[in-house]
């Protein structure tokens, strides 16, 4: 067993395990460490714990000390000096002519690196803004561009729940979320409906869906042929969470009958997206077009 704790650098940020070596190190207090761009300032979120040494996908880093009062003070120093930063690479950005969107910039705490992150519908060449700002700087510049999904986690906002976003105020990864997932949970397959404002699926279909594909796991598909009371229908309908179906008998009546009533005769070959019965699935109607840009949206 090996002794581990976490430490996040941003708000909402990953959360990256170090040694606390024989500090005296709790949560919530402010530390300062080494990482492969030099050192940094960050916070515990996990406090001691141990797991076992097989876990660890890479060599654990010390935690270099407790953050002093000195320290805090370099750290403010930085965030309030990255937004005069912020100001004057956008204003180069302009003077070059350059079709790329600034969205943030921090320095390393040891102020050896200063990084731009930025979004752009392609490729640019930025050879020459780096130059020029490595001579206003006098240091180390990086400029990473980032996906859809990093930009609205660093630019903030509110869901259609109205809450904040989950990517900028407590999500640490982005989970793959896909179309299948917006089904198993009889959600509208209409993509303004389903997607958030960086344009891609709703991270949130991802919490209850382990919940979803247990309940499915325990009803007929859709299209199965059943028996209730002695008589013979189709499952045209399910609700999993309440286990319950819609089964549409030989003389055209519907009923909603509830699992234990239901005895299944025929199950149909599942679709080939393997969401549904009933062979070929055309994602309940969905024209082609609008299946092309359900895909972009698990991107």
């Amino acid at each position: 067993m090996i002794k581990i704790v976490g430490v996040r650098f941003k708000n909402a940020g990953k959360i990256y395990y170090f040694d606390p070596v024989d500090l005296e190190i709790e949560k919530d207090i402010d530390v300062v460490v080494e990482t492969a761009r030099g050192l940094e300032f960050g916070r515990i979120v996990v406090g001691p714990k141990e797991i076992e040494e097989e876990k660890l996908i890479s060599p654990l880093k010390p935690i270099i000390r407790i953050a002093t009062e000195e320290d805090k003070a370099i750290y403010a120093e930085n965030k309030e000096k990255a937004k005069e930063t912020f100001e004057i690479c956008q204003q180069k950005i302009k003077e070059h002519g350059l079709t790329m969107f600034l969205i943030d910039c921090e320095y390393t705490f040891d102020r050896n690196k200063l990084i731009f992150y930025f979004t752009a519908e392609g490729r640019i060449d930025f050879r020459e803004l780096v130059k020029d700002l490595a001579s206003i700087f006098k240091t180390r510049i990086e400029l990473r561009q980032i996906g859809v999904r990093d930009e609205a986690k660093s630019i903030g906002g509110l869901g259609t729940c109205g809450r904040k976003l989950c990517c900028s105020s407590w999500l640490g990864d982005f989970q793959p979320v896909s179309i299948k997932m917006a089904k198993d949970q009889s959600l509208s397959l209409n993509p303004t409906k389903i997607s958030g404002i960086c344009g891609r699926l709703f991270c949130c279909l991802k919490y209850e869906h382990d919940v979803y594909v247990e309940a499915i796991e325990k009803m007929p598909v859709v299209g199965s042929i059943v028996k209730v009371d002695n008589q013979k229908g189709k499952v045209i309908e399910i609700n999993p969470l309440l286990e319950q179906m819609k089964i549409e008998f030989n003389d055209k009546t519907i009923k909603t009958c509830l699992r234990e009533e239901v005895k299944v005769l025929h199950v149909p070959k599942k679709c080939e997206n393997g969401c549904c019965g009933g062979g070929k699935c055309n994602h309940d109607g969905i024209d082609s077009e609008t299946l092309k840009e359900l895909r972009k949206l698990e991107d």
